[in-house]
């Protein structure tokens, strides 16, 4: 595959906050939602907030890099068959490797989340590989920008098909012991559009310059139009905060799960304003960042397993016990965490811990063609 200097390192940067987000869900001692306004206060949120941006740069990217493996030499056909069997790969790490890192054990709840999400989509766009990309791009934005009239339509409301409903568009509990929290239809689209952009690195390097300041810039105005009216676009409206601060915290509060067509104005407009100035950045800092960037499967995986090890060091030194530790963050002792600080502090150590791995694979991926490397 091409490797794109801008969207390693934009992947790398968004890896690296991803982190953030999961180690304040091991380490915080706060037993609430950062999204939860009434308790929230602005550093906790923005805490959060930024994190938002880690999962549409991600599906994104993840579109952009099949696009570019056409560029590549690889045949349609090829590519398709990659999709496909790296996408079923992902879902059964979700539900084996990725699981047991979350867990520390292997027992339900099964909550389906990003890697889960990820694969599925891929094998969507394996199917999708075979249209124009003009069509494909037509696809994506009409389920981005449409996806939001199907709020209305409750699992509950679906009898027998409530299952199927939460996989594609409400999350929610499909089965006992199952939870699905990334819906395919937005985020598959997210994937989907990502592809559709993959032609825009063709491109000369002005004009794609311009093109993604534009497109990202029109993303950005958009989202702050619809957000200021209340209109469309988020099932929860915005509204003035006990101070200025709570107030601008309430304007940014979009819907994740699923990703509301705000949320998605709201994240990958800046993505794609970062991709175009991002082509030019050098130095240190950026090699290490870009780093992270080249093995996002190994590191998702590997930041998942060093986060969980060093919680579990950090319970035990607190109340001798870290049996608690997983997804369900709501039921951890009131004993155990730090604030946000001590957040912060966990989140560099796992940062320069899961450097060192990070770059010896990655000279493994630049220096070998083992068709393994490719599902990594």
């Amino acid at each position: 595959m091409i490797r794109v200097a801008s969207v390693d390192l934009l992947r790398g940067a968004v890896m690296i906050v991803m982190a953030l987000d999961h180690t304040r869900d091991f380490f915080s001692r706060l037993r609430f939602a950062p999204e939860d306004l009434a308790r929230s206060y602005p550093a906790l949120f923005m805490t959060r907030w930024v994190t938002h941006f880690c999962a549409p740069i991600f599906f994104l990217l993840a579109g952009v890099g099949a696009s570019l493996s056409l560029s590549a030499g690889r045949s349609r056909k090829q590519l398709s068959f990659f999709l496909l069997t790296r996408g079923l790969w992902l879902v059964f790490l979700e539900l084996t490797l990725i699981h047991f890192g979350w867990w520390f054990a292997y027992q339900p709840p099964f909550i389906l989340v990003v890697i889960w999400a990820l694969g599925w989509s891929m094998v969507i766009l394996s199917a999708l590989v075979f249209l124009p990309h003009r069509a494909i791009a037509a696809m994506a934005l009409l389920a981005i920008f449409g996806h939001n009239l199907l709020d209305g339509i409750r699992p509950e409301s679906l009898g027998g098909l409530a299952p199927l409903w939460n996989v594609l568009h409400a999350p929610g509990l499909a089965v006992p012991g199952i939870m699905v929290g990334y819906p395919l239809i937005p985020w598959s689209a997210v994937m989907a559009l990502g592809f559709a952009l993959g032609d825009v690195f063709q491109w000369e390097a002005a004009r794609r310059k311009r093109f993604l300041v534009q497109v990202g810039a029109a993303a950005v105005v958009l989202f702050v139009l619809l957000r200021y009216i209340n209109g469309y676009g988020n099932p929860t409206p915005w509204a003035p905060q006990r101070s200025a601060a709570m107030t601008a915290v309430s304007f940014l509060n979009t819907l994740k799960y699923p990703p509301s067509l705000l949320f998605l104005l709201m994240t990958l407009g800046p993505a794609l304003i970062a991709l175009a100035f991002l082509e030019r950045a050098r130095g240190r800092v950026v090699d290490a960042i870009s780093v992270f960037g080249r093995v996002p499967m190994f590191y998702y995986v590997t930041h998942l397993y060093v986060i969980h090890a060093l919680a579990t060091a950090f319970a035990l030194w607190q109340g001798g016990e870290a049996a608690f530790l997983g997804l369900d963050t709501g039921s951890f002792p009131t004993w155990y965490g730090t604030g946000l600080p001590g957040v912060y502090l966990a989140w560099a150590i796992v940062v320069t811990i899961l450097y060192f791995p990070c770059r010896w694979f990655a000279r493994i991926k630049s220096t070998r063609r083992d068709w393994w490397l490719g599902y990594m």
